[in-house]
């Protein structure tokens, strides 16, 4: 790959240059992610798109509603970059990749790039290479970054230290109020949107958003938001109710972020967060190499036999690491 070439590609906005970008960072071979690093620096960080992280359990509408939010945003004139991250399956590590079946419209604009990703063994929602690809959907010129998490619960906060605002999508009848306290997910959340407010699940989410309003009143204000953040509200994706009013709600958020410094403050410590995690990943995967990797073995098969406890045997093994 022409890093210059491709570089200049993506700057002008190349749907197949930014693709092609995307399968380079998520490459786990060694030299694509020399070429990955070096393209990533060559573009640098002048252009910056509202990152929107989404969550929500499986079936809860998390693709239908993107579809229909995002359609919203392209008849605006805004071009949207999805990043839909697939869970993959812990015995064969595949994954169906499929979400651009469930945005067929979506996928068609031309103001609109689906680009679905394999989460593999990550934890808490989001691909290894997630945050690369943001990067380069933002080089891209897209106006809003659209960020789908796996969908696994409570414990899916690493998204929030992506976005700029974090979307919570909740079914009707999902829980009492009690859910709407747990800390987790729920206190990450800027929004929480119960979908399929219609037809007859429309009184079932009516009360559960009552139900997340009152809870959400609980906890602690976050004093750089607006009065009312966060929020519950109604939406549904299939007739299109509240999604303008969702967007109003996240403009009103992100200026008064903007104009009280926060936003810039955010974005500053999510670059020191993934700073710390590559050091934390470069590190254990060094330790998958010789000669860290034998006495990694061997100790691991003491541990295996019962000659030693999981513990001890850690804390020696870093103690001779010391050395």
């Amino acid at each position: 790959m022409d890093l210059a070439e491709t570089a200049q590609a993506l700057l002008s906005g190349d749907r197949r240059a930014l693709a092609r970008a995307i399968t380079l960072v998520e490459s786990a071979r060694a030299d694509h992610r020399a070429q990955s690093l070096a393209l990533l620096s060559h573009l640098g960080t002048r252009r910056q798109s509202l990152r929107i992280g989404l969550s929500g359990t499986p079936g809860v509408g998390k693709s239908t509603f993107i579809e229909a939010f995002g359609l919203l945003l392209t008849a605006l004139g805004l071009r949207v970059a999805v990043l839909a991250v697939d869970p993959s399956s812990a015995r064969s590590g595949g994954s169906i990749l499929g979400d651009k079946t469930r945005m067929e419209r979506l996928s068609r604009d031309p103001l609109a790039f689906i680009r679905p990703s394999p989460a593999r063994l990550e934890l808490g929602g989001v691909a290894r290479r997630t945050r690369d690809a943001v990067a380069l959907c933002e080089a891209s010129g897209f106006d809003i970054v659209l960020i789908e998490t796996v969908g696994v619960g409570q414990s899916e906060t690493v998204v929030a230290a992506l976005c700029d605002v974090f979307l919570l999508l909740m079914a009707p009848a999902g829980g009492d109020e009690l859910q709407g306290v747990k800390r987790g997910i729920m206190e990450m959340a800027d929004l929480i949107l119960v979908n399929k407010a219609d037809g007859d699940l429309k009184p079932a989410a009516m009360r559960t958003c009552a139900d997340y309003a009152g809870a959400l009143r609980l906890l602690r204000h976050r004093p750089q938001d607006p009065g009312g953040f966060p929020l519950a509200m109604t939406v549904s994706a299939h007739d299109g109710t509240g999604l303008a009013p969702a967007w109003d709600h996240i403009q009103t958020l992100v200026q008064a972020r903007k104009t009280s410094g926060h936003w810039d403050k955010t974005r500053a410590e999510q670059a020191r967060h993934w700073f710390t995690d590559e050091v934390r990943q470069g590190l254990l995967s060094a330790l998958t190499r010789e000669p860290t990797r034998g006495l990694m073995t061997s100790f691991g098969d003491r541990v295996a036999a019962g000659d030693l406890p999981p513990d001890a045997a850690a804390a020696e093994f870093l103690r001779l690491l010391g050395r």
